[in-house]
């Protein structure tokens, strides 16, 4: 049996994003052969269990994002030196600044998942973003193993550093459940997102607010001024539905099931999992124009790169192509985004 260390994340059960619902359904896919530790921040669970799916739970008291995250990454490097598994697996690059010193005193095999190009995102600020970049070349340099979630970063990574790499993406399958109620399409559209600018809320608002189709919007819109002033803007509109929040998973299979197309702004970022969800769901995805976004959807999408493009596309009565994006989003899906699909790979690869 391979033991396996998973850090960098708040840990599980999943409670957050992305690379947390990676390691929940990693370790309940998980085979007899490998056995998993997964290292959590104890501030982000009132309640901490000793094991989730089989995995062993190892608390840190350290938050696991922001500033802190570096720390957190670092202590979780540290206690593997003691723990000596046989493969760690780095999801995200900010505490990778440690790697040169962990393969001075460790004999285990480093994957590490680089996410999506973090040094890139518009959140960070000049110093950041130097910071990250400078991560991301420790990590390439010093893993065994570098994983991309997307082709467009396993792409850029052998641009940049001429290193091999291995795509795996997310699956999605998770937000559909076992016994599924039959829903009548509404006349909505529907997005879903962090509402910071990387993710292009104020064009796809713009696009909507010069048409009399509906558009339910979820997000985070009180966290940022930016959000707080587009929730302003837009309220007014009647065909527009701002709405908090939404992550009890039923409530969102509803809206999701619901709608007639689902509206993905993100330029940055990778395999996004909130696309590899909506695809599931059969609905047509009309998605912003970058390599990432094309990657996922092999082409077959529809895309969009200005809030005029948008809106040209949603106003378009092709019903028949618009039933037929759907028909191919849910085959791709199937293909290559189910979490049995994801899990296989990586066990694969340890």
């Amino acid at each position: 049996m391979k033991e396996i260390s998973i850090i960098g994340t708040v840990g599980i059960p999943a409670c957050y994003g992305g690379f947390e619902t990676l390691v929940e359904n990693l370790t309940n896919c998980s085979s007899e052969e490998f056995k998993y530790s997964v290292y959590c921040s104890s501030k982000a669970y009132s309640e901490q269990a000793k094991n989730h799916n089989g995995a062993k739970l190892i608390y840190l008291p350290l938050n696991a994002n922001g500033v802190q995250s570096v720390l957190y990454d670092i202590a979780s490097l540290s206690k593997c030196l003691l723990t000596k598994p046989d493969v760690v697996l780095i999801l995200g690059v900010s505490g990778c600044v440690f790697l040169p010193f962990f393969r001075l005193f460790s004999k285990a095999k480093v994957v590490t998942n680089i996410d999506g190009l973090e040094w890139r995102r518009d959140k960070w600020n000049t110093l950041a973003k130097k910071f990250l970049k400078f991560s991301e070349y420790i990590a390439v340099k010093y893993s065994d193993v570098v994983i991309a979630d997307n082709q467009a970063i396993g792409d850029y990574i052998d641009h940049e550093y001429n290193k091999d790499n291995i795509v795996i993406a997310y699956g999605g399958d998770h937000v559909i459940p076992s016994q599924v109620n039959e829903f009548k399409s509404e006349d909505y559209y529907i997005s879903i997102c962090r509402i910071e600018p990387e993710n292009n809320v104020d064009l796809i608002l713009d696009a909507f607010s010069r048409t009399t189709e509906k558009l339910k919007f979820v997000g985070n819109w009180d966290s940022s001024e930016y959000g707080k002033a587009l929730k302003s803007k837009y309220s007014s509109f009647q065909n527009i539905e701002i709405i908090d929040p939404v992550y009890d998973i039923e409530q969102l299979f509803i809206l999701r099931s619901g709608c007639k197309g689902y509206l993905h702004g993100h330029s940055a970022g990778g395999t996004n999992p909130s696309l590899v969800e909506a695809m599931h769901f059969s609905k047509p995805i009309y998605a912003f124009d970058c390599d990432f976004n094309r990657y996922t959807t092999d082409g077959e999408a529809f895309y969009f790169s200005s809030s005029d493009d948008l809106n040209n596309l949603i106003v378009s009565k092709n019903n028949d192509s618009k039933m037929s994006v759907g028909k191919i989003m849910k085959k791709i899906a199937l293909k290559r985004y189910t979490w049995k699909v994801v899990a296989n790979q990586y066990e694969s690869l340890f």
